[in-house]
C-alpha cells in the first residue's frame, strides 16, 4: 500500500489527498513536518518538501504533488481528473499552476507562516500588517474565482477536474486557520461548500494540526 508522507496543513499533501480520495486508491497517513529535517525525508525526497508517495514494498518514492497527481492519473483510469480536449486540459493545468504557485505565494503560504508557524515552530505572534496583506490578496483571488463559478460549470470547464481540487485545497488551509473572509463572495463560497461534501473531503476535516485546532466551523457543511 502506499504511504503518503505529509502534515495536516500542506496544501500540496491535501490536493494529492484529494485525488486519491475521487480515485478510491488506498493509502496511509505518515505523518511528517519538513521543517525538523528528517533524514528519512531528504532520502526520499532531496527538497526535503511533503508530500511523497512511498510504496516501500517496491522500493517507489514519488515526490511533487503536480507529478504524483500525474503519475495517478496515467496509471489510474477511475475518475479522470485531467480530461477532455487538448485545449480543455491545458485549461485545467493552467489553474492548477495559478492556485499552486500564485494563490500559494500570495495566500497560502503567509498564511501558513504567520498562523502556523510562528505559533508552533518559532513561538512568535502574527504580523498584523502581514495579515492585513493575505487579506487583501485573498479577496483577489476569491474575484476571480467567483468569476470561474458565474462562467462555468466548474471551475476549469464542465467536469469536475484537478484544478477544483487543487483550489479547494489551497482554501481549506486558509478556512482551517480562520483566515476567509467570504463577504461579497457568495459564489465561490458555494462552490467550496460543494467541495466540501465531497466524500474525498471527509478525510481533511477531520484531521487536526497538533496544537492548532481550527475554527468551530471549519467543518460546518451549511453557508
Amino acid at each position: 500500500m502506499w504511504q503518503l508522507h505529509q502534515f495536516p496543513l500542506c496544501p500540496f499533501s491535501r490536493k494529492l489527498r484529494l485525488l486519491m480520495g475521487e480515485k478510491n486508491v488506498a493509502y496511509e497517513l505518515v505523518r511528517e513536518y519538513p521543517w525538523e529535517g528528517r533524514d528519512e525525508l531528504w532520502h526520499l525526497n532531496p527538497a526535503g518538501r511533503t508530500p511523497v508517495l512511498h510504496d516501500p514494498a517496491r522500493q517507489v518514492a514519488l515526490s511533487d504533488s503536480q507529478a504524483i497527481c500525474e503519475f495517478l492519473e496515467e496509471t489510474v483510469d477511475r475518475t479522470p481528473l485531467i480530461s477532455g480536449s487538448a485545449l480543455q486540459r491545458a485549461e485545467i493545468r493552467r489553474l492548477v499552476s495559478l492556485f499552486d504557485e500564485n494563490f500559494y505565494h500570495d495566500v497560502t503560504e503567509p498564511a501558513l507562516h504567520e498562523k502556523m508557524k510562528k505559533r508552533i515552530v518559532l513561538r512568535q505572534s502574527p504580523d498584523g500588517q502581514v495579515l492585513r496583506q493575505l487579506g487583501r490578496m485573498l479577496h483577489g483571488h476569491l474575484d476571480y474565482i467567483d468569476w470561474l463559478v458565474d462562467t462555468r460549470q466548474w471551475l476549469a470547464g464542465p467536469t469536475l477536474s484537478l484544478a477544483d481540487l487543487t483550489c479547494a485545497a489551497h482554501l481549506s488551509v486558509v478556512d482551517y486557520l480562520g483566515a476567509i473572509d467570504w463577504k461579497g463572495h457568495e459564489q465561490a463560497q458555494g462552490w467550496y461548500m460543494v467541495m466540501k461534501s465531497r466524500p474525498s473531503f471527509r478525510p481533511l476535516l477531520s484531521e487536526k494540526m497538533d496544537g492548532l485546532p481550527p475554527p468551530r466551523e471549519y467543518a460546518s457543511l451549511d453557508l
